[in-house]
Parts: structure tokens; sequence; C-alpha cells
């Protein structure tokens, strides 16, 4: 167990309830933290239909659970690549709890027509996915990097990048694009901060069984191929490929998430670390 007690923590793309945000939030109050979750108002319309039917209702839900850790908490509907609302979303943050310590990029496009050959890529579609993954993760560092520089007291970045960070996949190429982006700006941010003694680093998750599987798979299914039959398949496929034989859940993430925001990381930064059951190793 880590020690986090005392620390604010600010969570992006968090309203998911099989999602990596949700995971490394509730990790964190577990820890002792306060938490801060982000998502976009659109996130309650992508509620799976039985997790609704369970009474889960997005970033309320994981609000509700992070203070029944017996943690304060906020929910923050926020869009991560527009920079006012970005810098109402820290103030409001700071108005709350006063400073962040730590700070999680996790919100992330939704997978759906960016997943086709470049050939066949339309523009609008590159762009959605560079705005939220690229342009989002640099908003939300700038301004909580402007604060931790102001206040002087140290802190800890965490960028989700990917396994498709470090290797093109066909059929990928702007999100690919995308997580090599965000694998530079970690090592160029880590750099730039180390001497504020806030520790920037990388999380390269393989794939995660989060509501995502389901756009990417309803995105690729063949014609005459249901969404669920393409995910079940894809889900095998992938475990065959991983040497620990599955694919990661939500909370293999967040133990890389909470060990990165420990001290016990204090000496690392500019990384960019794999969490992926073995299938990359560098």
């Amino acid at each position: 167990m880590y020690d986090l007690s005392g620390k604010v923590a600010l969570v992006t793309g968090a309203g998911g309830r099989h999602g990596i945000g949700r995971a490394i939030a509730t990790r964190l109050a577990r820890e002792g933290a306060d938490v801060v979750v982000t998502d976009i108002p659109e996130s309650v319309t992508a509620i799976r239909a039985e997790d609704r039917a369970e009474g889960w209702e997005g970033l309320p839900s994981v609000v509700q659970e992070i203070e029944a850790e017996g943690r304060q908490a906020l929910g923050i509907f926020s869009d991560v690549s527009d920079s006012g609302q970005v810098d109402d979303m820290v103030r409001q943050v700071l108005d709350r709890f006063g400073k962040i310590d730590i700070l999680v990029n996790n919100a992330g496009s939704r997978p759906g027509r960016d997943r086709v050959l470049v050939v066949d890529l339309e523009e609008d579609a590159f762009d959605e996915v560079m705005r939220v993954n690229v342009r989002g993760t640099y908003l939300c560092s700038r301004a909580v990097s402007r604060h931790m520089v102001a206040r002087g007291g140290g802190g800890k970045i965490i960028i989700i990048s990917s396994g498709a960070g470090k290797r093109g996949i066909a059929r990928y190429a702007v999100y690919c694009a995308s997580k090599f982006a965000l694998v530079g700006f970690t090592q160029a941010l880590a750099q730039e901060m180390a001497s504020h003694r806030v520790n920037v680093n990388a999380i390269c998750p393989g794939l995660v069984d989060t509501e995502r599987v389901d756009f990417i798979a309803a995105a690729l299914a063949a014609e005459g191929e249901s969404a669920e039959e393409h995910r079940a398949l894809m889900v095998q496929e992938r475990s065959t490929r991983v040497p620990m034989g599955r694919i990661a859940q939500g909370g293999d993430i967040a133990n890389m998430a909470a060990f990165l925001s420990s001290a016990e990381s204090d000496y690392m930064t500019g990384l960019s670390i794999s969490v992926s059951g073995g299938s990359e190793m560098n």
C-alpha cells in the first residue's frame, strides 16, 4: 500500500463503470487521496443498459465510491480539449481543495470512424482523435503544471498512452500517432518539470477490458458479424498473444498509477511503462 494521505488527485475521463479512469480514481482514494474526477456530459449516454439498470449513473457514481472510502470527492463535467473548460476545471479543484498533487491524464477519444485504413481516413476523424488525446493532455498538463510550479510543492503527472504508442497497428494509424505523441510529450515535459520536483511518466496499457472495447469492436466488425461477436473474438485473439494469458483489467493499470503517484517513484521520470502482461516488453 502507498500512503497518499493529504494528497489531491485529478483524474480525467473517469465516468465509465468499467474504465481505467474509475479504477485509478477509486484506487487513489483507497490509498488516502481526495480525488476529483471528470468526464464529458456525453459519457452518460454511453452507459451500458445493464449498468444503468443496476443503478450506475456515471460520474456521480464514481464520486459516491470515492466518498465511501472516507475521502472527499468532486465530479466535474469538462471537455479536456477546450482550454476554457480546462482552466475552469482546475479553478474549481483549487477553490475546493487548494492544491493539486497528482494529475492523471486518462481522457481519450471514442474509437469509431478512426479505425480504418489511412486511405479511407477522413480528416475530421483524424482531427477528433488528436484533439482529445493530444490537445487534451497538453491543456490539462499545462494548466496543472503552472499550478505546481507556482505552488512549489512538487507533484506527479501521469499520462495514459498505449502499447499502440510504441508499435504501429494497421487501421489504428491516427490512434497510434496520438499515443506515440504522448510518449514524446511525456519525455519533454519530464525534463521541463524535473527541477520543480514534478515527476512525469506515461503508462502504456495493452488491450484493457473496458467500454472502449465495445466501440472498437463495433468499428471493426465485419459485414454480417455483430459487435458482440467481434468483441469476443478480439478479446480471445489478443489473450492468446499475451504471455500472461489474458487482457488487462482496469485494476492492473490502477496499480501502476498508484505507484507512480506515490513517493516510491520519486526517482523515476520521463518513462513510458508497458502494463500489458508481456505483450510489449520495451
